[in-house]
């Protein structure tokens, strides 16, 4: 039976998708390492190899570009890109956006703060007075967003929010856990910078591709092969290369404010 029903959607995607006439799918995000990110000019990230795999068994080629988030998403608005990576379900972009429906990665937002100024936050109340830095294009959850008693300020990249961290121009900083351990292990800030416990929100990741003809037995098709490659070795291998580099720090503790989300 999986023979029979990946025949199908092969034949489906053939039938309906301009892609089969060799037509290369662009990809639009922004680094969002380890999922997705540059490395000397190329991509890597765990999201950013499963991705091409899967790709690749289906006979589709791939070419990402890195740009900042809110221009990936005006872009993907506007039809100036195929599809985007890592980007979360948002009723508002149905009409011009088709989720593969397998995700490809989860989020935990969490709070950073420097451990020689560390504050007594246990739950978002105690968030009162307190300043925390924040990335362009994205948001944490409607009860993190929509708080009147703490203030958000916007930071370039999560870079400069970590910095401003340290001097003390912020009193926290939030991003996803995975991606604020491997910055700060880059950084060599990992013994001054500490996780919170409290857990924001959490996000699916997902591949979205531009709505038009052909696109939905492709997205179809692209989550039925992820489900099947997510079963195999080749999958744990990805992740594991990626992890090892701050899976010490995660172990030891287990990027202007917008309304729009990744």
């Amino acid at each position: 039976m999986p023979h029979i029903a990946r025949l199908f959607w092969i034949l489906l995607l053939a039938s309906l998708s301009p892609l089969a006439l060799g037509e290369r799918l662009r990809l639009v995000t922004d680094d969002w390492a380890p999922y997705v990110y540059q490395h000397e000019g190329q991509p890597r990230g765990i999201d950013y190899e499963v991705t091409t795999q899967v790709f690749k068994r289906l006979g589709v080629e791939v070419e990402l570009q890195f740009l900042p988030w809110k221009r990936c998403l005006v872009m993907i608005k506007q039809g100036l890109a195929d599809g985007i990576l890592d980007i979360f379900q948002i009723e508002s972009r149905q009409p011009y956006l088709v989720y593969a429906p397998e995700p490809l990665s989860e989020v935990e937002f969490v709070l950073f703060q420097a451990q020689a100024r560390r504050h007594a936050v246990t739950q978002l109340k105690d968030l009162s007075g307190l300043t925390v830095g924040t990335s362009p294009g994205y948001t944490y959850g409607a009860a993190f967003s929509e708080a009147s008693y703490f203030k958000r300020e916007a930071a370039p990249t999560l870079e400069a929010n970590f910095g401003k961290l340290m001097l003390g121009r912020i009193d926290l900083a939030i991003t996803d856990r995975r991606v604020g351990h491997h910055l700060l292990n880059q950084l060599g800030l990992q013994r001054q910078v500490e996780e919170l416990p409290l857990v924001i929100s959490h996000q699916t990741q997902y591949l979205g591709l531009v709505r038009k003809p052909g696109r939905e037995a492709l997205a179809l098709a692209f989550a039925e092969e992820l489900q099947r490659f997510k079963q195999e070795p080749a999958y744990a291998a990805i992740s594991g290369r990626y992890t090892s580099d701050t899976g010490n720090i995660l172990n030891a503790v287990e990027q202007q404010e917008s309304s729009t989300a990744r």
